[in-house]
This record gives structure tokens, sequence and C-alpha cells, in this order.
């Protein structure tokens, strides 16, 4: 199994098990987060959940496409863009005290991790990442070089 299928396949699971809490289990997450529940943000919560599982989806679906370089370029900028802008303000919120949560420090870390995993493969070689397209629709071609 390729690398970049590995954190697509991570990246999905992840996402999508946030999707399904966030829209199914809103009242229990803000609950547990010591908010007032209203409909509003519960409302909030559940289209949360729903960006989360499509972006799950997303992922799942991209999993077996080569990516890197130009190849997927959309699909690896959104989500290195996602956990880019969400691991700052993670962090900004750690530092200002704001947030204390114990497990809230744990899903601040998965996101640097598939922050960092993301820009690499934004920002490398897909032949190095996957084997020069190796088993994909056109690993007939010869390679360029």
């Amino acid at each position: 199994m390729s690398n970049t299928k590995t954190l697509m396949i991570a990246s999905a699971l992840f996402m999508g098990l946030l999707g399904i809490m966030f829209s199914f289990l809103p009242d229990q997450i803000l609950y547990a987060l010591h908010q007032i529940q209203n409909p509003t943000l519960i409302l909030f919560t559940q289209i949360f959940g729903a960006l989360y599982f499509g972006f799950g989806i997303m992922n799942w679906m991209g999993k077996t496409v080569l990516i890197g370089g130009i190849y997927s370029r959309p699909l690896c900028i959104g989500n290195f863009t996602h956990f880019t802008i969400a691991s700052i303000a993670m962090i900004k919120a750690i530092i200002t005290g704001s947030i204390t949560y114990k497990y809230f420090m744990v899903i601040t870390i998965i996101y640097i991790i598939f922050s960092i995993l993301f820009g690499y493969i934004l920002f490398s070689n897909p032949k190095s990442l996957n084997g020069a397209m190796k088993g994909s629709a056109f690993s007939f071609l010869p390679a360029c070089d």
C-alpha cells in the first residue's frame, strides 16, 4: 500500500468519524464542551458534521489516485489547507488558554501531523512517494524523468 493511500484512508476515517459524531451526537458533544445547547448551535454542529463527513468521503474516494506535485492537486491542497488552518487556530486557542481540554490537545496533535504529511505530499515529487505511478491506469507509459 502506498504512503499516500495510507494517508488518505487515515484522514478519511478520521474526518468521517468526526462527521458522524458531530452529525448524530451534537447534544452530547456540546455538553462535553460545556456549551449551552440551543437549536441554532445544534444545527451548526450538525452542519459542521456534514462538512467533515463530506470531506471524509472525498478522501475515501480519492485514496487510489496518484497524489503529489500536479497530480490531484485540488484534493491535496484542500486537505493541506484544512489541516493547516485548523492546526494554527487550535494552537492559538491552546496558547491563549481559552481551551484546556486534554482531548482537544490530542486532536490538535493529530491535525498537526496531517498538516505536515499533506504539506510534504503537496510539495514533493509523486514518483518518490508512489513508485512512478505503478499500478495506475497509465503505467504502460514510459516515465518522464
